[in-house]
């Protein structure tokens, strides 16, 4: 059975809410998530290293919608594997887990893989928001759409902007799901 690999902030948890809803907290601007488009996150985010160092930034994100329901369903066809960038920020370990755990009771412990650099991930198949992750992934990569990549060309990646469309892709697609010779 084929294998993915599926990042977490801004492709399952919607972090850009979180940023968007912290950043009126502190300041009482409200910000348009049009606004962000082409902008990178530390751009878009003056507070982001303080946010995403503030207790319960990763615990609290809300769930990118259609998310809960694709991954139970891509979870029954894949080997799926949920894979964060989680050591760049040391509070998020526990956070990360507990969030998956919470909102993706199927998801077991041997399916969450927390690291540094994700140059190291061997699957089949990556589901990613930030180029840095699939420009180093040598299978098949999806770029889920999020303002920081929103008017970048795809390249050689598939864009999704929902996870409708990957379910459409990676579940209706019945070559996709075959088993692999390995």
């Amino acid at each position: 059975m084929k294998s993915i690999a599926v990042d977490m902030d801004g492709v399952l948890a919607d972090v850009y809410r979180q940023f968007i809803d912290m950043h009126f907290q502190e300041t009482g601007e409200a910000i348009e998530l049009k606004q962000l488009n082409g902008l990178t996150e530390k751009e878009a985010f003056p507070f982001l290293y303080k946010h995403v160092n503030t207790v319960g930034f990763f615990k609290n994100a809300p769930l990118i919608p259609g998310a809960k329901k694709a991954l139970a369903n891509l979870n029954a066809k894949y080997r799926l594997f949920i894979v964060s960038a989680a050591t760049e920020f040391p509070l998020s370990l526990t956070e990360k887990q507990s969030w998956l755990n919470e909102h993706f009771p199927y998801i077991g412990w041997k399916q969450m893989v927390f690291c540094g650099s994700k140059e190291i991930i061997k699957t089949d198949i990556m589901i990613d928001d930030h180029f840095k992750n699939l420009d180093v992934f040598s299978g098949e990569t999806y770029l889920f759409t999020q303002p920081h990549n929103e008017l970048s060309p795809e390249g050689k990646h598939r864009r999704v902007n929902s996870w409708e469309v990957v379910e459409d892709i990676l579940l209706h697609d019945a070559s996709l799901a075959v088993k692999s010779e390995k």
